[in-house]
């Protein structure tokens, strides 16, 4: 299916991106005009895009049906602070029932029953609910455009956050991502939860280059048994590396002892080997099963 953008109605070509970039982190913001009334609500176009200085960005689009402003874009071109407050699950049910558009002037705390904290540099309070708050000052408002479904991106610069002591690590030193259960907008009423049983690491390529998968072996580029992820791991090591005399596993030996005589099957069987052993996020180990039996 090939879509074309510009030939859909606002509303399904709304639709088609959301449901495709996916999932975006929630801002939960809470904002106040220049009469002092309080405004609370969620935008899952924002993101983090720089760290010096520290830039948010959020987009409180102008209304695809109607082509009306959302309050919280008002409140900030009036009174230009913020507080970003981070969902969690525990407060999503809470969250959404803020996004409902009750008339300008409604109190979005009461509505959805959370509690006003006072922030320490901004009028806006925060959500004392929520483990993470971003107080904010705006440095700039962005129009993309006056037509109805045009992003105003909010560019907003973190002055402080406040992190519950509950999701730190145990050296009370940075957040413990198993400890709080982000939620992420998606398409329709979808949403996800970040939770330990949907968390994984990626060793991730610094400063020492990764082979690159064009520098495999064409055995094990070219293998039925290894996905491109695995590739990709096998492909992160900074050098090819070469058989260990040291290394011994016993499941390695039955396979060469039982299959020895057919190089093809045994290497079959070595693949199958590695890819578990990469799911299990044991790289260097994968490598000396599969230099094992390499038939390249």
């Amino acid at each position: 299916m090939k879509i074309e953008l510009a030939e859909l109605p606002i509303m399904q070509r709304q639709a088609w991106l959301q449901h495709a970039i996916a999932p975006r982190p929630i801002c939960f913001a809470s904002t106040i005009d220049r009469l002092g009334n309080v405004n609370l609500s969620p935008f899952s176009f924002f993101n983090l895009f720089s760290s010096n200085p520290p830039i948010v960005i959020f987009s409180p689009a102008r209304r695809g049906r109607d082509n009306t402003t959302k309050h919280t874009l008002e409140n900030v071109l009036e009174v230009p602070e913020c507080v970003i407050n981070i969902v969690d699950y525990s407060m999503v049910q809470q969250m959404s029932l803020s996004s409902c558009e009750y008339p300008k002037g409604t109190d979005e705390f009461t509505k959805a029953g959370f509690t006003k904290e006072a922030a320490s540099k901004v009028a806006p309070p925060m959500v004392k609910e929520a483990k993470i708050k971003l107080e904010c000052k705006i440095n700039e408002v962005k129009s993309l455009g006056e037509e109805g479904g045009a992003g105003q991106l909010v560019i907003a610069e973190v002055l402080c956050m406040h992190i519950d002591d509950s999701i730190l690590n145990e050296a009370g030193n940075m957040i413990d991502q198993t400890k709080l259960e982000l939620v992420a907008r998606l398409g329709g009423d979808w949403y996800c939860k970040v939770n330990t049983g949907n968390l994984f690491k990626v060793a991730k390529p610094n400063t020492a280059l990764g082979i690159g998968i064009d520098a495999l072996p064409g055995s094990i580029k070219n293998s039925s048994f290894l996905t491109g992820n695995h590739l990709g791991q096998l492909a992160n090591v900074h050098e090819l590396p070469t058989i260990n005399p040291g290394f011994s596993d016993d499941r390695l030996k039955n396979i060469i002892q039982y299959y020895g005589l057919t190089p093809t099957e045994m290497e079959q069987e070595l693949h199958k080997y590695a890819a578990e052993l990469l799911n299990q996020e044991k790289v260097q180990e994968a490598w000396q099963i599969l230099l094992s039996g390499s038939i390249d």
